[in-house]
């Protein structure tokens, strides 16, 4: 309404025409998502609305300066910064003096602080304290002659000035250098506080954007800390991902054909898989780090160790106690030579075990359960020194007269925490989980935990652990995603999904899943079969890594056709090159598999 009242000066038509300008460049300012050309587009609906040969648009870089990003002379043909390429050499205008006061001199400055536009009709002519031997060493060096100014703050929603728009040398009809006419300020205002909120959003934007990378950033690292069995994993998953999504973008020919992602998609891919593993924050360390099978919070182990030490001593005991009994010495030496080496041996038999390194056959089973049979005596309470919660599960049980006997191995009432609730795995759960949850939440039972077949996790244990990927989709399902990032959850929650329904947490198939929900499965797999940073296996090779993944292929558990790619457009290689060790790029027969 003041750009309206202050035009009618002018003329009905060009007030009009002003107004419908306005409107347009409002517009056109609100849904620019390119900050260059939004800056650019600023000053050149200026120049415009002005007639200006010329102009300059600054915006202050830490409150401390105005920094130039657009310049442009049409007389000189100058177009630096913008989307013009071409990087802006000029120093800064620093906003304050030596002595800490305000830079009132340089007129950019002054308008910055004060907020007060400044309208020139001759720079050369003006005898105020503005200093404009800048300008003038410009025009010399250019052979150019800067006369009208005009200077105006780019104000945002909230007063405060965030730029200044600069507008040099207005031009009448005929060409001649003119000063600023009066009747335009109200409409080059409205321009600048259309402009300044227009950068003051976009700032907005790029400041959250850049927050949600670096929250992001901060999640994939606290889990990759979290555990030295996962290493850079959450770093090096986006990194193998991005590169076959990019050869099947690039696919000419074949399934993928057709397939592309715009800028926006691929922001949201990255997203997701920088996210794809951040439910492992709630699964217990000493489940994810469970190198031997007595592992808890501790290795138990020790535990088992220090009762063989027992029975040694035991013995010894009752060798010395013989001796004294006027036995014969040579019989009693030998009895206890004998047993003090089956009790070495046997030891050393459950510390194997313990290990997990070899296949659990039922005859070793069996042994340990003999070796269970051995009693050794405790003579102190077990109910003492210890936390509520053992407290509380011991006191299921009355506690039996001191001394007593105990085996040397068990599976006791107390080493069992009952399942409270089941939530993700319970029938119709809201979000499709199909996983079936074990009867209790953990089974720390000795024997239990030495007799596992295969590995060191029990099957409560390996529930835990493939529990993060459910944990990973009720987390990512829980926040408000803007538009451009609702398939976040959908893309980090696949990569456990098989190709023929077997995998986890919602048993999908492969036409269930997008491509780059497929993608970040064989990423995944890799990256986990070469990873030379898990302190629990050797890296494996090349051949061996894509002999697995063809069995896997065969399984119908990966997608065959999105391995063809990896195979056929070198991803494979170009990601060895970067993150394998030397020792583990060996020759691939990729025309044979």
């Amino acid at each position: 309404m003041e750009v309206m009242e202050a035009t009618e000066t002018v003329t009905p038509d060009a007030a009009a025409e002003t107004y419908r300008e306005l409107i347009e460049i409002g517009i056109a300012l609100s849904s620019e998502r390119d900050p260059a050309r939004l800056r650019e587009r600023i000053l050149l609906e200026a120049k415009k609305i002005t007639g200006a040969d010329a102009g300059t648009l600054y915006l202050k870089n830490k409150g401390r300066e105005l920094a130039f990003h657009v310049v442009r002379n049409d007389t000189l043909g100058l177009a630096l910064g913008g989307t013009s390429g071409i990087e802006i050499d000029l120093p800064p205008v620093p906003l304050s003096t030596e002595d800490g006061g305000p830079n009132l001199k340089n007129v950019a400055s002054f308008c910055a602080n004060t907020g007060e536009t400044v309208n020139i009709p001759d720079a050369y002519a003006h005898t105020n304290e503005l200093d404009f031997s800048g300008t003038e060493a410009f025009d010399i060096r250019l052979g150019y002659r800067s006369q009208s100014f005009l200077t105006v703050p780019l104000k945002n929603h909230a007063g405060h000035v965030i730029g200044v728009l600069q507008l040099i040398n207005a031009k009448d009809r005929t060409g001649r250098v003119v000063p600023f006419d009066d009747a335009l300020l109200p409409a080059v205002h409205a321009l600048a506080s259309q402009a300044a909120v227009s950068i003051d959003n976009r700032n907005l934007i790029e400041e959250l954007q850049v927050l949600l990378d670096a929250f992001v950033a901060l999640i994939a690292q606290a889990i990759d800390t979290k555990s030295p069995y996962t290493g850079g994993h959450c770093q090096r998953v986006p990194v193998l991902t991005e590169l076959l999504v990019r050869a099947a973008c690039q696919a000419e020919e074949g399934p993928f054909a057709g397939f592309d992602l715009s800028e926006a998609e691929w922001y949201e891919l990255r997203v997701a898989c920088w996210l794809h593993d951040c439910g492992k924050v709630v699964t217990p360390e000493h489940i994810v780090d469970k190198a031997t099978k007595l592992e808890a919070i501790y290795d138990r182990i020790h535990e088992v160790r220090m009762r063989f030490e027992v029975l040694k001593r035991d013995a010894e005991i009752v060798m010395l106690k013989g001796l004294l009994a006027g036995g014969d010495a040579q019989e009693l030496k030998t009895a206890y030579e004998a047993e003090i080496a089956q009790l070495d041996e046997e030891f050393a038999f459950v510390g194997t075990c313990n290990v997990g390194g070899e296949f659990m056959a039922p005859a070793k089973v069996e042994r340990l359960h003999k070796i269970a049979e051995r009693t050794w005596t405790r003579t102190l309470s077990n109910r003492i020194g210890i936390s509520y919660a053992e407290t509380k599960r011991r006191e299921a049980i009355p506690e039996r007269p001191l001394p007593v006997q105990e085996n040397l191995l068990e599976d006791r009432y107390d080493h069992v925490s009952s399942r409270e609730g089941l939530r993700l795995s319970a029938p119709g759960n809201p979000w499709g989980f199909t996983m079936k949850a074990p009867e209790r939440e953990y089974n720390l039972g000795e024997l239990y935990n030495l007799s596992i077949g295969r590995g060191t996790l029990t099957e409560e244990d390996r529930y835990k652990i493939n529990e993060h990927m459910a944990q990973t989709i009720v987390m990512l399902e829980s926040l408000p995603w803007p538009r451009h990032l609702r398939r976040v959850p959908e893309y980090a929650g696949g990569h456990h999904e098989k190709m023929d329904g077997t995998g986890y947490p919602r048993g999908l198939k492969g036409e269930d899943m997008s491509v780059p929900a497929r993608v970040m499965a064989i990423a995944d797999i890799f990256e986990a079969l070469t990873a030379a940073d898990r302190p629990y296996k050797r890296p494996k090779t090349l051949s061996e890594s894509i002999r697995i993944m063809r069995m896997m292929v065969k399984d119908r558990h990966i997608d065959p056709d999105l391995f063809r790619l990896f195979l056929d457009s070198g991803v494979y290689l170009e990601y060895a090159k970067q993150y394998l060790q030397p020792e583990q790029i060996d020759e691939v027969d990729v025309v044979g598999l």
